[in-house]
This record gives C-alpha cells, structure tokens and sequence, in this order.
C-alpha cells in the first residue's frame, strides 16, 4: 500500500507543513529547559492543541513533538529510558487528531539530532546513531506516524544513519538539514551537499530539503540551491518566521504572517513542494500562508534581489557553494 505522504504528493503541486512546536508551547506555558517531550504524558490536551492548530490553519503534515525524544537528549533530564513512551504517544495523540479532521492530514514523527557530535570529532560512533534513531523510529511507526520526518541535522553521517534507521524500520521518511553558517550547516554542508548525498543513500527521503537557520531569505536561498542541483525529489522549505530577537527576557521572532505569506508564496515559486514554518511560527502565520499558496497564481523562480526585497537581505554573502562570494545584500524588511 502507497505511504498517505506519496499518495499526496502524487494529487497535489504543493502540501504546507506546519510551525513551531516550541514556539507554540512556549506560549502555551512551556519553561525555559523543560523537555517538551515529557508534555505528551503529564500535558496530553495541550499536545493536541498544538497539533490540532496546525491542522485547523491549513497544515497538510504535522510533526510530532518527539523532536528531542531519543536517547542522548533525554538522558540530559533522566528520561532515556522513556524514549519507546514518549515517542508511542507523541505519534498517538498525532494520530487522533488527523483522524479526526475532515480532509486527509500526515502524521510525520520528528527525529531531531542526537545532541552529540559523530566520530572522529565526538564520541558518537555511527552504529550507535542507528541505533538511537532506530529506537525512536519504532516507536513513532508503533504510535501510528505516517512518515518519518529527520530535521535539522548538521552532519552528513548522521544524516545517513537517521536514513538507515529509517530503512530498519521499514518506513518512509524525509529529511531536512539546518544551513546556518554563511549558507552551510555547523559541519560544513551546503545545499549541493545534502542533494548529492541524498542520491547516494540506499533508503532515499521522499522529500528533503531546509529547516530552521537563520532567516526565511537565506532559506530561500538555499532552495534555490537545491533546485540548481538538478533534483527531482520534492524539495521541503521550512524557515523561521523572520529574525530572532531578545525581548524582555525571552526570543521573540519578527516575522509578520503577511510576511511568511510572501515567504511561501517566494518558496513555491523557488522550486519547494512541502512548505511550512519552523521557530516563530503560528497557526495565523500559517492561515496566512495557506491562503497566499491558495490565492496567488504561480510566478517564474525569483531572483535573489527579490527574495531579498520581499524578505529582508542575507545573512552572509554567499549560499557557501560558489568559490567566490557574490556581494553582500544590505538586510531591508518589507514595508508593513
């Protein structure tokens, strides 16, 4: 039987992801390094809520709040031996509300990164991060994810082993990359990178693509990146809504939903099947996307002078693929 996610994929040009899940925890009372994971026992309705206001606002794939659900993370709080709970019913409760929506929505169980650095820089070995992933894998296929959804990953090998986990647990999965360093990840990777690994992995993503970093324009930019690279795999843009800043005692991201609008609008254009937010995001960003996906008409891919003028300049000069920088666009925000 064909995966929801490719059935999907298959009917429609574009699906939209969706937001935070810190973001919107945070707001929803969350304390600053408590674990969100150990919310799906002690606060399950809130858990719900959060994915239900995504599926409300437009989303066609939630993620499930499992993304520091493994070993190594949870070992930070004394809970690694809760890994099989807390993923089970992160997937769970995920389950329940997409089958009570009333259109199809995809149950993607997130894996984030392990926390740890892979050998020979770290101590993580690449049969143990298998392993790790493999843990949580089972766990959200058992709870009833669709698909599983590998984010904001740095380094290539862990990468490979979260797509081995996957195959280990016979199920279909994508997987995004955090380009935050002058267009590449913290490990070195840049968008032509990630999209020849992805070629060379013998369980390959339905989709991959960005997540995270630093703003929706140098998202965009990487995007564009993978789209040069020649794919034919759906490409996944899930950026911050704006810029971070430090606001009376905690983050507050300046993105406007007018502006995400135009972000989604911009990564369709760019070349992005799955599209969604990522830190900063909220269910009326995401209204707001979903009714610009809807209403505005597809446009030829935009320049990066565009999607610096929509958007705001880059953060640095170059997407990291060139041998030589293109000059420094002056960061501008939109009127409004």
């Amino acid at each position: 039987m064909t995966d929801a996610l490719s059935r999907m994929l298959a009917e429609r040009d574009w699906l939209m992801a969706d937001g935070a899940t810190g973001t919107n925890l945070f707001n929803m009372g969350l304390a600053s390094g408590e674990p969100p994971e150990l919310w799906n026992i002690d606060r399950p309705d809130d858990i719900r809520a959060l994915y239900r206001g995504a599926a409300e606002a437009g989303s066609d794939i939630f993620l499930t709040n499992s993304f520091g659900a493994n070993a190594a993370r949870l070992k930070l709080h004394d809970a690694q031996g809760r890994v099989g709970e807390l993923n089970r019913v992160a997937a769970g409760l995920g389950r329940e509300v997409a089958d009570a929506a009333d259109r199809p929505v995809v149950v993607a169980g997130s894996m984030g990164p392990t926390g740890e650095i892979m050998e020979p820089m770290g101590p993580l070995s690449y049969p143990a991060a298998v392993e790790m992933f493999h843990e949580q894998a089972e766990a959200l296929k058992t709870g009833g994810a669709d698909v599983l959804w590998v984010e904001t990953i740095s380094a290539g090998d862990e990468f490979r082993a979260a797509a081995e986990a996957c195959q280990r647990a016979e199920m279909p999965w994508c997987g995004t990359m955090s380009f935050d360093t002058a267009g590449r990840t913290m490990m070195g990777l840049t968008s032509a990178d990630l999209a020849a690994l992805v070629e060379n992995l013998a369980w390959k993503p339905l989709g991959f693509g960005a997540n995270c970093g630093v703003g929706a324009s140098d998202l965009l930019r990487t995007v564009l990146g993978f789209a040069a690279a020649g794919t034919e795999r759906p490409i996944i843009a899930k950026g911050n809504a704006g810029i971070p800043k430090y606001v009376e005692g905690h983050i507050h991201y300046d993105g406007t939903p007018e502006l995400m609008a135009d972000y989604a609008v911009l990564a369709r254009d760019s070349g992005a099947t799955i599209i969604g937010g990522c830190c900063g995001t909220t269910p009326a960003h995401l209204r707001a996307m979903r009714e610009a996906l809807e209403t505005r008409p597809c446009g030829p891919r935009p320049s990066l002078d565009e999607i610096a003028e929509r958007l705001g300049g880059f953060s640095s000069a170059s997407d990291g693929t060139a041998e030589e920088d293109t000059p420094a666009r002056p960061r501008r925000r939109r009127r409004g």
